[in-house]
């Protein structure tokens, strides 16, 4: 009976891990078409049938992404990284005591509160662009990076909320009122004592943050028009226009573009596999 329980098991086992393999492969097949697609010439990106790999590498794609023209790859780069960053701490800053006080004290608006970051994550970006528009303009910020930074920053300020609210309802109060007997006022017990025991919660706010604002598109091209601070996902229309239908270069700036997201999931997926598994188990 235990054998043929064991035998069972090991099927399903093997069944689930080849489902698995069977779904990364389909999931990493984009990624791997771009990139042999980059390293193709221009007849064999169009041969039919399609070839899995390039026959004739093809470096020129990428050789054209740091000429220097009227798109500046390293500019753009640096206009991200900066939007990014920025709306990452704005996000962090606010949405570390919003949760704890949405976690530790209850108040008659707080179910309202919690609906609203859930309401604002579902809302499509084209029903805030007006508003965004029109504020910003009256704050004298449009076309200028501030503008891209708060408006990055609100979507990652509801994510973060929801994540951490978690991480704060589930610290003992017994700690806060050790804290308090060892001189510690609240602020220094929030950011001494509950603030570490939530950093894995903290670590995976902060990397979507970034990931979001990275990867915004609409927000970067609505609130910014100076090409020179425009952010890298803006700048792929440019290259669109400077290149035309030669889709080696298109797909080349795509795999450039997706390097800093790999190398982010590749060197933190610890805080971010700990931080989500440890933020559902504590919900």
């Amino acid at each position: 009976m235990m054998d043929e329980e064991k035998r069972l098991s090991r099927k399903k086992n093997i069944l689930f891990s080849a489902a698995a393999v069977v779904l990364l492969c389909v999931l990493l097949f984009p990624l791997y078409w771009a990139l042999i697609t980059s390293l193709k010439t221009e007849q064999e990106i169009f041969q039919n049938p399609p070839t899995f790999y390039p026959h004739v590498l093809n470096t020129k794609s990428y050789a054209a992404q740091v000429e220097t023209g009227d798109f500046n790859m390293f500019r753009s780069f640096g206009n991200s990284f900066l939007i990014s960053l920025g709306a990452t701490i704005i996000a962090v800053l606010l949405a570390v005591p919003a949760s704890y006080g949405i976690a530790k004290y209850h108040f008659k608006a707080r179910k309202v509160m919690l609906l609203s970051f859930l309401v604002t994550q579902m809302l499509p970006v084209s029903v805030l662009l007006t508003p965004m528009f029109i504020m910003f303009k009256n704050m004298h910020v449009y076309n200028t990076w501030v503008a891209a930074v708060l408006a990055d920053a609100t979507i990652g300020i509801p994510f973060s909320v929801l994540i951490l609210k978690n991480y704060f309802a589930s610290i003992p109060k017994d700690l806060e009122e050790a804290a308090y007997l060892d001189g510690c006022n609240k602020f220094s017990a929030f950011v001494r004592i509950l603030i570490p025991i939530a950093k894995p919660g903290v670590m995976v706010c902060a990397i979507f943050s970034f990931l979001y604002a990275w990867g915004d598109l609409a927000y970067g091209m609505t609130f910014i028009l100076d090409q020179e601070k425009r952010p890298i996902t803006a700048g792929i229309f440019n290259f669109m226009g400077q290149y035309g239908t030669k889709w080696s270069y298109l797909t080349a700036f795509a795999v450039v573009t997706i390097i800093p997201v790999a190398l982010i999931f590749i060197f933190m997926q610890k805080y971010i596999v700990s931080g989500m598994t440890s933020g559902a188990v504590k919900g």
